[in-house]
């Protein structure tokens, strides 16, 4: 168990994690809105956070927005909800680990899918592979938790968290204007913190925290995944008229 507490020392704290989503929403309301100069839309997260936007973000306005706001939203949720499974299912032993475990890595190639018409099939497999890396390295850590192997847990976590940044450096330079590096890397880092917390929990038996945690990792990942929709949205108005 001593593994487990190392998880919680890890894992950022709820509020922390609000102020990034609060970050991103920021981030969402500029870009929805394509009419903005480019004077007034954020290079930095200090240009974000210097605004406090209490509105929510401009809701897409074609059908094609629309359809395509929601196929984000899917795939992460997908995302977030399929990791949920499996750290359920490895913490309980469950037979349907495996199955669960498939699905999730299937969710890694949907999304990289749905960059490849905007920035190419090279580029989208790149992102799937860099997601694929993400699942696998979390299942590691999970394993090493369980198996109380420091060495191998602590091995696992920086390789984790340097995917983590290799993922928000490689969308941010797709797409500069809408994704700034800080603040997807950012994002990553709330993201795998919140992760580490609903894992700690469901491994250490406290099964209502990792319930609680669920609750702010499934807003914090609708907040990125319409960051990405209205980004692309953003950088290619042409597409979704």
């Amino acid at each position: 168990m001593n593994l487990i507490a190392i998880l919680r020392r890890r894992a950022t704290t709820f509020t922390a994690a609000v102020a990034t989503a609060g970050l991103l929403v920021a981030l969402i309301i500029v870009v929805a809105n394509p009419s903005a100069s480019a004077a007034d839309t954020p290079t930095a997260p200090v240009a974000a956070a210097d605004h406090q936007h209490t509105n929510a973000p401009a809701p897409p306005r074609s059908a094609a927005e629309v359809a395509f706001h929601d196929q984000m939203r899917k795939l992460w949720e997908d995302h977030v909800t399929w990791t949920r499974l499996a750290i359920v299912t490895f913490a309980d032993g469950s037979a349907g680990f495996s199955a669960t475990a498939t699905r999730l890595l299937q969710n890694q190639t949907d999304i990289g899918d749905a960059f490849q018409p905007f920035y190419g099939t090279a580029n989208g497999n790149q992102l799937s592979a860099l997601l694929h890396d993400h699942i696998t390295i979390a299942v590691e850590i999970l394993r090493a938790a369980k198996a109380g192997n420091t060495a191998a847990f602590n091995d696992a976590s920086t390789r984790w968290y340097a995917n983590a940044n290799a993922i928000a450096d490689f969308l941010s330079s797709l797409n500069p204007r809408f994704w700034p590096q800080a603040t997807l890397r950012a994002a990553m880092k709330t993201h795998l913190d919140q992760t580490l917390a609903e894992a700690s929990h469901e491994l250490g038996g406290d099964h209502a925290d990792s319930v609680t945690d669920y609750e702010a990792i499934h807003l914090h990942i609708l907040a990125m995944a319409d960051l990405f929709s209205s980004g692309i949205i953003g950088q290619f108005p042409k597409k979704f008229h």
